[in-house]
């Protein structure tokens, strides 16, 4: 789990675990804030090759084997104002893109020399969607998304699916400021056919499903869990 020291990914972690996974942790910072005890955490820069491969050689010869892997990782924040743009949009895409890249490469080498197994890149409704003030996200979030279904196709001969899981408006400490604004939390809801946030465990169920072989015949495919925000239409 690539990204779950806290949030959503973290709450993926726990649910993996609970439904029976091996589940090592990883993240940026020193400890985790949002994991059990069930749960293997270590500190890991998911863009730095040589941490990632730490790593997964720390997974196989700790559960001689590596057969999920769940990139979570990502950053959203305005890339818009003066001083910031480049660099911030060159952050958002080196930790939301390419770190994914990364990942998925490194994970795929060690599945491709077992017996296969599931990747699920956590995108966005960004996306599939515009939205203000973040193109940097958007454009990582959309990236991620045709990276999946190209890699899909890639190590499909190996054994390895690999697929995307989109979540909507989830409440967690990235979102917190939409959250506890009156009028920006209300206007998000209004575009919901389910009239409320998510929390990060109903992401859990699609994730178990797209980790385990119930999921076999799926690749390449987005699973959406958003209450409906990019279904509606007229209200």
């Amino acid at each position: 789990m690539v990204g779950g020291s806290r949030g959503i990914g973290a709450a993926l972690a726990v649910g993996l675990s609970k439904a029976g996974a091996t589940v090592t942790a990883t993240g940026r910072s020193p400890q985790a804030s949002g994991l059990d005890e069930s749960v293997i955490y270590c500190s890991c820069d998911a863009t730095k090759e040589n941490q990632v491969k730490g790593v997964i050689q720390e997974i196989v010869e700790r559960s001689k084997t590596l057969d999920i892997l769940v990139y979570a990782a990502g950053i959203a924040r305005p890339t818009q104002g003066d001083g910031q743009q480049l660099s911030g949009f060159s952050q958002i895409i080196d930790i939301n893109l390419k770190g994914a890249y990364l990942c998925n490469l490194l994970a795929s080498q060690q599945m491709a020399a077992g017996s296969g197994g599931s990747i699920i890149n956590v995108t966005s409704i960004g996306a599939y969607q515009g939205f203000p003030n973040n193109p940097a996200y958007s454009a990582s979030k959309g990236g991620l998304r045709i990276m999946s279904k190209s890699l899909a196709m890639d190590f499909a001969n190996d054994g390895i699916r690999i697929n995307n899981l989109a979540p909507g408006y989830i409440r967690t400490e990235m979102t917190e400021g939409s959250y506890k604004d009156p009028f920006r939390r209300q206007k998000r809801v209004e575009r919901m056919i389910t009239p409320r946030w998510g929390q990060p465990d109903d992401l859990v169920g699609a994730t178990i499903f797209l980790a385990s072989d119930a999921s076999s015949y799926i690749t390449g495919q987005d699973i959406l869990v958003d209450g409906g925000w990019t279904a509606k239409g007229l209200s």
